[in-house]
């Protein structure tokens, strides 16, 4: 099978106009760390985008940078944090799942992927200024700017996040980036059940503490983490002298829910790399993961369904409201039991992040929508791609 490696703007929209006029679809590659999340490919040809690499604007007083698409995230995040800044979003690394690939700039857009600090900062399409990209029509087009504030019409970047290259071929990335926190620490409570300790991120969350991670890992996840036991915890940013002041006062309000102890340094920082990237429950590499969100309070309740019908192990992050979920890939790999828990939790979305491929091709991988929710998407498709040329296999069936 012929592939496909542009390296402009205009390498890809010849590659997507010949495949437009040859009705032959394409699937979208980076460096692959997300290969295996959605329906298997079929027939299509793959495009790599890894050759739309390197950095084209970059402008710390203005806090803003642009990329092409295919440019790693690591070799963003070294040039940011060369001058004391970040991408605010934490992106997460798919590498503990997948084993495979390194993550890109227009993967982390598209597939809108957010890491513990969301809660605070919002997700990745809260950090998109602008894009540019190829449609499904072999048409190239931008949509937003360079500037935090812009009139540029409909704000199709943020549009496009989350889509998982359905839509459009992303070429260029525009993201704010901000400065980075002096000093980080991790407020960790010991011993806490589930539910116990949801309550306790609750409590944090709802404080002036402005904490910016909010997990739970429970006896085996903590252990892979090299944690003591079950263990509960929350990061607090910024300068030294008000880290450690919120530290204390939240360490008083949490002590109804046990002693506080203080994490600094690179293993604050490495615990909270493991809780993006999902480290503590990617092994053994055997087991199918789910990623979950629903209503904090709801999250240990959805696990507890789950364990009480099949042998699952979970953890939590964003105060609960993200639940990763690690299950046996057999029969359905717990779906309908998943989805079940999740509606009678009062709903939310329940997507599959690891799984063999015949699990892939049985199953809805991505949460079902309503009818309303899957017809506006298919009109989307239908302006953005009436010839189904992009990843028309990825999201079949579930979107």
């Amino acid at each position: 099978m012929m592939t496909l490696t542009p390296s402009s703007t205009a390498d890809v929209q010849a590659a997507v106009a010949e495949a437009v006029a040859a009705r032959a679809p394409l699937v979208l590659r980076g460096h692959g760390s997300k290969a295996g999340i959605g329906r298997p490919d079929g027939n299509e040809k793959p495009l790599f985008l890894a050759g739309l690499t390197g950095v084209t604007l970059y402008e710390p007083e203005e806090l803003v940078l642009s990329a092409r698409a295919g440019t790693p995230i690591a070799e963003i995040e070294a040039l940011l944090d060369a001058r004391g800044q970040e991408l605010a979003f934490e992106p997460m690394s798919f590498h503990a799942l997948a084993g495979t690939g390194q993550g890109t700039l227009g993967g982390a857009m598209m597939t809108n992927q957010s890491g513990p600090r969301r809660i605070k900062m919002g997700a990745a399409r809260d950090h998109v200024l602008g894009v540019e990209a190829v449609s499904g029509r072999a048409e190239i087009f931008k949509a937003g700017g360079r500037v935090v504030k812009n009139v540029t019409g409909y704000d199709l970047a943020k549009g496009l996040c989350g889509s998982w290259g359905t839509l459009a071929v992303a070429t260029e990335v525009t993201v704010k980036v901000l400065p980075k926190a002096e000093t980080a620490a991790t407020l960790m409570l010991l011993g806490l059940p589930s539910a116990r300790a949801v309550a306790a991120l609750s409590a944090a969350l709802g404080s002036p503490a402005d904490v910016s991670g909010a997990a739970h890992l429970p006896l085996d996840a903590a252990a892979r983490a090299g944690l003591p036991g079950p263990a509960t915890l929350m990061r607090l940013e910024g300068f030294e002298p008000s880290v450690a002041a919120r530290f204390e006062r939240l360490a008083v309000l949490l002590a109804p829910f046990g002693a506080a102890e203080r994490l600094a340094g690179e293993a604050s920082a490495a615990l909270w790399r493991a809780v993006r990237d999902a480290a503590p429950i990617a092994e053994p590499a055997a087991r199918a993961i789910w990623r979950i969100s629903v209503a904090p309070t709801a999250g240990p309740t959805v696990a507890a369904t789950v364990a009480a019908g099949r042998e699952a192990e979970a953890f939590y992050d964003w105060g609960g409201g993200l639940v990763w979920l690690a299950t046996d890939p057999v029969d359905d790999g717990g779906a309908a039991l998943i989805r079940g828990a999740v509606a009678a939790a009062g709903g939310g979305h329940a997507t599959l992040v690891r799984g063999p491929a015949a699990l892939r091709e049985t199953i809805p991988v991505f949460q079902p929508q309503p009818a309303a929710l899957a017809a506006l998407g298919r009109r989307l498709k239908a302006e953005f791609d009436p010839y189904a040329i992009l990843n028309p296999a990825r999201m079949a069936g579930d979107a």
